[in-house]
């Protein structure tokens, strides 16, 4: 099987620098951070910016967003976490992590992640431990609880996973750590890369999990098939075909597909069962952000998805025969 998929249209207002990760909400709105140091919604129908927040300082490094698309996460490259109501434009909390006072050890924080509950959100850094805080207005940043990995190495990235259950982190070496939430414990290391881990997606049911690396693969994860915790334990696929880093990844809502963004300036649409590319998309840079659209019902299953990277333009694809 192969797929096609066509340029919908760019953005209205490129951002001045390097996109670092996009988000295609529920409302049907795309979220894009920058190196700028800005975040913008944009309009899906029009490419037009509806609501950006003032540049910050640095650099945006990490986004999420919650199911309901109404509020989004997002840090910056030292540790500013923001939490910004796309209901109301405010921003409902803001945490410097790398603020250091009194007896309480922190860390900037690096990725973050939202609970699917809105209650808390999670964040890794420099220990490679991830961090719960609150996601509550009045008491955002609180830390409630650390999940330790036992292994001093960069956390690159952490992502809940859907049923709110557990979340990943993957590190700097490549290692990537399961925790279970409800008891705050490791329950599963898997160890399939050779280099660092930049991105992972859960799929909808969070049966499995895609993780996007250094090493120029990416690796499909059964979390069901490593309830003993061993390393390397849950790898059930592999793919390449990627000529550098690969960067950023998501599930399809269906399950059946996976997009990658790479270093070597290309998105690669994969076909789960089959393990193998189905398409590919030259793009102008190196492609840091890649969000299928949540799936509308009666809408066709190959969907489409947004991509954004080196240029700062937000790009809109759509499968061949979609309108």
């Amino acid at each position: 099987m192969s797929l096609a998929y066509l340029h919908a249209q760019d953005c209205s207002e490129p951002h001045g620098d390097a996109i670092w990760g996009v988000a295609w909400t529920e409302t049907d709105s795309v979220l894009s951070i920058s190196a700028d140091g800005t975040i913008k919604q944009w309009d899906s129908n029009s490419g037009q910016v509806s609501r950006a927040q003032p540049a910050h300082t640095h650099g945006l490094v990490s986004l999420d967003v919650d199911p309901s698309g109404k509020r989004a996460l997002y840090n910056s490259l030292e540790g500013m976490t923001c939490l910004w109501n796309l209901e109301s434009g405010e921003i409902d909390g803001k945490f410097e992590s790398y603020v250091r006072s009194g007896a309480e050890q922190t860390e900037p924080s690096w990725s973050v992640s939202l609970h699917p509950s809105g209650e808390t959100y999670a964040s890794t850094g420099g220990s490679g431990n991830v961090t719960i805080h609150s996601a509550e207005s009045k008491s955002f940043g609180e830390r409630r609880a650390t999940l330790k990995s036992g292994r001093a190495k960069f956390g690159m990235f952490c992502k809940h996973s859907p049923d709110g259950k557990r979340i990943a982190m993957s590190s700097e070496t490549g290692q990537i750590y399961i925790f279970d939430l409800a008891s705050s414990s490791l329950v599963s290391t898997y160890t399939s890369h050779a280099m660092a881990v930049r991105s992972l997606a859960w799929s909808a049911d969070s049966q499995l999990l895609i993780s996007a690396s250094e090493d120029k693969r990416l690796i499909l994860h059964d979390v069901r098939l490593s309830p003993s915790g061993k390393p390397g334990s849950g790898a059930v696929a592999n793919f390449s075909g990627h000529s550098s880093w690969v960067l950023c990844t998501d599930i399809s809502p269906d399950g059946r597909l996976a997009l990658s963004g790479s270093a070597d300036k290309t998105i690669k649409v994969w076909d789960l069962s089959a393990r193998a590319a189905v398409s590919t998309i030259q793009d102008t840079g190196e492609v840091w952000g890649v969000s299928w659209r949540p799936r509308p019902s009666g809408t066709n299953a190959a969907g489409a998805f947004v991509s954004g990277g080196e240029d700062g333009t937000v790009r809109w694809w759509r499968a061949a025969g979609t309108s």
